[in-house]
């Protein structure tokens, strides 16, 4: 009989899998403790690893904050994506779904986001990853709006993200509802979407 006092092997993963669990892992942790208590060592006591091992995967704590924001970023594109591809082709509808990708993905990621993006606050790495997120999302929201909209000034764009935030974050507060923040948020991105074409209309009269 196998001799029931026998240790249990670790199950061997591969070097993706064993990445993939050690992200959900961490994810698990700060939503239990928040981030100033997460550290290397707690994230490979629960993941029953080693502690090298895990430098090894992430080199220190802020490359696993970093590895989570750019998961939550990529997950935030493809939720915009996946909605485009069901929409009508109608400004309004448009707006909507942008709006409403927006403001799902964040309360779906819950507060352990604000959590990652607070401990990332003021790293060059954190400020890199969100230029380069904001850009990548942006691009698609132009991409879908201006057919129907015609040319969207920059800085207008990038309100989207401002006003997305803070209405995300209100979500998450219990200050406002989720339907209340999709509301707004569409009526932003819609005035923004048509503004130039309201001055055009006035420069013409």
């Amino acid at each position: 009989m196998p001799d029931p006092s026998a240790a249990t092997p670790r199950r061997r993963l591969s070097k993706q899998k064993r990445h993939a669990q050690l992200l959900e892992v961490a994810r698990e942790l700060i939503r239990d403790m928040g981030t100033d208590e997460f550290t290397l060592g707690r994230l490979a006591e629960r993941a029953g690893v080693t502690k090298p091992l895990v430098y090894d995967h992430f080199g220190d704590r802020s490359g696993v904050l970093a590895e989570l924001y750019r998961e939550f970023e990529a997950h935030q594109r493809e939720m915009l994506g996946v909605a485009l591809d069901h929409a009508g082709p109608e400004l309004p509808v448009v707006a909507g779904v942008v709006a409403g990708a927006y403001i799902d993905c964040c309360l779906a990621e819950g507060r352990e986001l604000a959590d990652v993006v607070a401990a990332l606050a003021g790293s060059p790495t954190l400020s890199r990853l969100r230029q380069e997120a904001e850009d990548a999302y942006l691009a698609m929201c132009r991409e879908a709006l201006e057919p129907l909209s015609g040319p969207i000034d920059a800085a207008g764009l990038h309100v989207i993200i401002g006003a997305g935030d803070a209405l995300a974050r209100g979500a998450l507060s219990g200050r406002i509802s989720s339907a209340r923040a999709h509301g707004a948020l569409t009526r932003v991105i819609t005035a923004i979407a048509t503004e130039d074409r309201h001055d055009a209309t006035q420069a013409a009269s």
